[in-house]
């Protein structure tokens, strides 16, 4: 059997780039290579499209320590053709000259944020008209806005946590004090939607925790000092009520079109330092730098009724937001049982420890498998 040719993709201009490295890491240590051709390639921080670079699966996390693409002496700049479509990834050698990559069956994007998981990359895949693996442009521009996204949930009757938008656009010009010019303006739009403290400011359009503020108490300056952090990575800026309820996690899964999406056994991330008496929320550091800061269980410890409401749930939103591939869909639940969606991630962190791989484990796909539903999912035979 002729093995399928697949580009695996990392790195990218996000905030999201180190992430990204390391999920290509876990997914090329476990891809099958007795099916598929790996061909990587990284890009870099300046967008930059690089064959002939490190090996992912040599990247650590290790001692604060996040991976950086890089251009060196044995690295070639990547050329797109879009004319020849999946024959149009060309290589630019030393002399200037273009060589081709061959001919490529599909693309797993395994990038985060903005231009990788926002619809961009996927738009210019249809272009070329390559098969690859996850959402498609609607639902990767639509999910990477959690603003926008919010509203497709509530149109198909989903319930989202309180909050507002701002266009942080007009604070620009005091920027140097941090918008506290604007703070009681601010605040003002906060008490006038009667949003509940705790607060969470967030860039709309970002990810892995990236920008994230908790605001415990009425204080303009501790708001505006939050918005000031979130505008750092989006214009867009959500302030939204805090809720009391457990952040539960579920695995969307629809490697074929037109196949029905699955839902795994909902998953959560223990705080272990929550437990500990530590004030502490799932930021960056909790995800992804700090081993004991965390672990995952799957199934959730909650009444299996409550599990298979996420489950359901999950899945509607995943439809709303016309998902197709693959999701993690973020929701909260109350003591009460109650459920709302948080968020959607189109291309969620993909390490073997990572909630998506260890949720379907949990439901019967292993790690490895999982990978290869995936690819197989969008290689026409």
């Amino acid at each position: 059997m002729t093995k399928k040719r697949v580009v695996f993709l990392y790195g990218g201009k996000a905030d999201e780039h180190s992430i990204s490295c390391i999920s290509a890491a876990g997914v090329l240590s476990a891809v099958d290579e007795s099916r598929f051709e790996i061909v990587r390639i990284a890009i870099t921080k300046q967008g930059e499209w690089i064959v002939g670079g490190e090996d992912p699966r040599n990247f650590r996390m290790e001692q604060g320590e996040l991976p950086v693409i890089t251009k060196t002496e044995q690295t070639r700049d990547v050329v797109l053709d879009p004319a020849k479509g999946a024959d149009g990834f060309l290589v630019r050698e030393a002399d200037g000259t273009l060589t081709s990559l061959g001919h490529i069956d599909a693309v797993f994007p395994v990038l985060h944020g903005p231009n990788g998981e926002d619809g961009t990359l996927q738009g210019l895949l249809e272009m070329m008209q390559v098969p690859y693996v996850g959402c498609g442009v609607l639902a990767s521009a639509a999910c990477m806005d959690k603003y926008y996204a919010k509203q497709l949930f509530k149109a198909a009757g989903i319930d989202v946590a309180p909050g507002i938008a701002l266009d942080v656009r007009k604070f620009a010009n005091d920027c140097a004090n941090h918008f506290d010019a604007y703070a009681n303006e601010i605040l003002e739009q906060v008490e006038e939607a009667k949003l509940e403290y705790p607060l969470f400011v967030k860039p709309s359009r970002a990810g892995s925790s990236f920008g994230v503020t908790k605001v415990e108490s009425r204080d303009a300056k501790a708001l505006a000092d939050a918005v000031f952090e979130a505008s750092k990575h989006d214009w867009r800026v959500l302030i939204e009520q805090g809720i009391d309820a457990r952040e539960i996690e579920c695995a969307v899964l629809a490697a074929r079109d037109g196949e029905e999406p699955k839902a795994s056994w909902p998953g959560e991330v223990v705080l272990d330092k929550r437990q500990a008496g530590e004030d502490q929320f799932y930021d960056f550091d909790s995800k992804y730098m700090d081993s004991a800061a965390s672990h995952v269980e799957v199934p959730a410890n909650l009444p299996e009724e409550t599990l298979q409401r996420v489950r359901n749930t999950a899945l509607a939103a995943f439809k709303a937001a016309d998902g197709r591939g693959l999701s993690r869909v973020d929701s909260f639940v109350t003591p009460e049982g109650h459920v709302m969606i948080n968020e959607i991630n189109t291309m969620p962190g993909f390490t073997p420890i990572s909630m998506y791989p260890k949720a379907w484990e949990a439901t019967g796909i292993s790690y490895g498998d999982l990978i290869t539903k995936l690819i197989e999912g969008v290689i026409l035979d």
